[in-house]
């Protein structure tokens, strides 16, 4: 579920993975409008589980019976597990946007990692702070907007980037429109730097180019993706 539903790389990860394994199963794309449809699609659907994207990892919530531990310390969730028992159904939320973001993010990780930009301030970054705190890794928000304990784009100094290393885009900038990027220094990168950005399509974004162009490590968001799906796959199946 998620609105809109233009493309979806997880329907072709799992139509590809049921042919091939035999699985009696589809994989279909519910764009709703309003989250509160949500009770009407379990109505009326016979489903075992539901992927979550943008815009409802956090609207979903209060609709779920339960939550899985690291879901609820996130704040945001991606993955919803049907589970039936006694003639009653218990919907059950986690997040698997975090395992397949920090399985594909420590192989890359070196010593000057010790603080990150997250850029953007959605559910998915949610998932990416948590992981990164996780590792030890100190987070700054950056917000268009920013609330309280965030920095707007404006306040990113040289200074700042030259102590953030790494710099996570959890924004659609790049996805939509494709010609645009995050608006930082770039200009301050250098070889220490690691840029990541979440989107996987296209497969390098402005953010990545310019941060190529600088000399910085990058890393776009197709083995978080990946991972994040055979994750999902695993709570389903458990």
């Amino acid at each position: 579920i998620g609105f809109p539903l233009s493309s979806s790389f997880s329907r072709k990860y799992f139509t590809e993975k049921f042919d091939k394994e035999s699985i009696d199963a589809q994989y279909n794309l519910y764009p709703i409008e309003n989250v509160d449809l949500l009770k009407n699609l379990v109505k009326d659907n016979d489903l075992c589980g539901l992927n979550v994207t943008i815009p409802y990892k956090q609207q979903v919530i209060p609709l779920l019976d339960e939550m899985d531990e690291t879901a609820s310390q996130i704040g945001a969730v991606n993955v919803i597990k049907f589970i039936r028992k006694n003639n009653t159904l218990t919907l059950k939320g986690y997040n698997s946007d975090a395992i397949g973001f920090e399985q594909s993010l420590l192989p890359l990780l070196q010593s000057q990692h010790k603080k990150a930009l997250v850029l953007g301030t959605g559910g998915a970054s949610k998932a990416v702070s948590y992981i990164l705190k996780k590792n030890g890794i100190e987070v700054t928000f950056v917000s268009r907007t920013p609330k309280e304990g965030q920095i707007s784009y404006q306040e990113i100094t040289s200074q700042i980037m030259a102590e953030y290393k790494l710099i996570v885009n959890c924004t659609p900038l790049g996805m939509y429109p494709v010609d645009a990027c995050p608006d930082i220094p770039y200009e301050c990168l250098t070889s220490e730097h690691l840029l990541y950005d979440l989107i996987y399509n296209p497969e390098k974004t402005l953010f990545l180019e310019k941060g190529e162009q600088f000399g910085a490590k990058i890393k776009n968001g197709m083995d978080m993706l990946v991972g994040q799906a055979v994750a999902a796959w695993n709570i389903w199946n458990e």
